[in-house]
């Protein structure tokens, strides 16, 4: 079967408070690259004509415009993250700016929400594709993988999260 690969670059900042003695509990950033493999959702044959899975504009476009647009330069935070509350009595309009994980924005999370988020494009783009494969890679030396299914890793939440969602949302922050 063919695959679609597609990398992307971005930057980012994060800080991982799970483990306070860590010294990724202190804000730093990473200069990040993740990559896509999609697939079609169901075999077929190249038409004869065009020879195509789907043009690699039409397949990329709108996932990375979401990675342009609202992952570079975001800043990533686990949901109980009291910065956040800061955020939201000190600079209300960088709320969008925030990228919230449930727990730690963890590489592991970060490869299971976007791929989730990416399935979700494809699905409301309907255009039978679906993401198979995805890795980020924090450094040069250091990648997570993720394949299969995302809800497979996912902690069980009620009604998901951003990442379900085919929207350019990275958080569920209510606004007020």
């Amino acid at each position: 079967m063919f695959s679609l690969v597609f990398t992307r670059r971005y930057s980012m900042a994060h800080r991982l408070i799970a483990d306070a003695s860590s010294k990724c509990a202190i804000p730093h950033g990473h200069n990040e690259q993740v990559i896509a493999r999609i697939q079609p959702v169901a075999p077929q044959r190249l038409d004869g004509d065009a020879n195509m899975v789907a043009p690699f504009d039409r397949a990329k476009a709108r996932w990375h415009r979401f990675i342009d647009d609202r992952v570079d330069h975001a800043f990533q935070l686990g949901e109980r993250d009291p910065m956040i509350d800061w955020f939201r009595a000190h600079e209300r309009e960088r709320l969008s700016r925030l990228l919230v994980t449930p727990g730690d924005p963890t590489t592991e999370m970060l490869a299971a929400c976007f791929m989730a988020k990416l399935n979700a494009f494809l699905a409301a783009d309907g255009n039978g594709l679906h993401c198979v494969e995805l890795t980020v890679e924090e450094t040069p030396t250091n990648a997570v993988t993720l394949t299969g299914d995302p809800a497979d890793v996912l902690p069980a939440l009620g009604g998901g999260g951003w990442w379900v969602r085919a929207d350019d949302s990275i958080n569920d922050l209510a606004p007020s």
